[in-house]
C-alpha cells in the first residue's frame, strides 16, 4: 500500500527552482520600478498642466 502512495503520478512536484524564482522576482521589481517612474512623470505633467493652465 505504501508503494502506491510513493509512486503516485498525480502528485504535483513541490520543488522550487531558486534561479527561476530569483529571475521572476527581479523582473517583477523591474516592472514595478518602471510603473512608479511612469506614474511620477504623469503626476509631474499634471502639476505642470495645472500651473500653465
Amino acid at each position: 500500500m505504501s508503494n502506491l502512495i510513493k509512486n503516485n503520478p498525480h502528485k504535483p512536484s513541490n520543488k522550487i527552482s531558486f534561479a527561476q524564482r530569483k529571475e521572476k522576482t527581479i523582473c517583477s521589481l523591474y516592472e514595478v520600478e518602471h510603473f512608479l517612474n511612469d506614474f511620477k512623470k504623469i503626476v509631474k505633467t499634471l502639476k505642470l498642466y495645472k500651473i500653465l493652465k
